[in-house]
């Protein structure tokens, strides 16, 4: 059963061992990500020098639930634009925000801007 929606700044903390990180590796088993954030994370990873294969490697060890982005959520990610665009929310985290919604759970996070969107969300910060 899912109970809460990670973005990747929450798999980064945990991954790298950052504050907050803890609190990330005790929801793994009940977590859900994005197929565009887990795409983020893996982008993030070889940015910071790991091969294809060791990101991939890295990434298959959370073993948190990954949601495709398909048609309908990309529409409704895309429709999050028009309550989000004054705020810097970028496409990535508006999937990571749509399927929190979807899934009506939590959201964890360490984006402490997505506090105060005011969307029919629960923003739980890590850190």
């Amino acid at each position: 059963m899912i109970e809460v929606v990670l973005d990747s700044s929450a798999i980064l903390a945990r991954l790298h061992g950052e504050p907050g990180g803890d609190r990330v590796r005790s929801v793994l088993p009940s977590a859900a990500m994005s197929a565009v954030n887990f795409a983020e994370v893996i982008t993030k990873l070889l940015d910071e020098g790991l091969s294809p294969a060791d990101a991939e490697h890295t990434t298959e060890q959370l073993r948190c639930r990954i949601f495709e982005a398909d048609e309908h959520r990309s529409a409704l990610a895309a429709l999050l634009h028009e309550k989000t665009k004054r705020t810097g929310v970028s496409l990535g985290d508006r999937y990571c925000l749509q399927l929190a919604m979807e899934l009506g759970v939590p959201l964890l996070t360490a984006d402490r801007r997505w506090a105060s969107l005011g969307l029919d969300v629960q923003v739980e910060l890590i850190r």
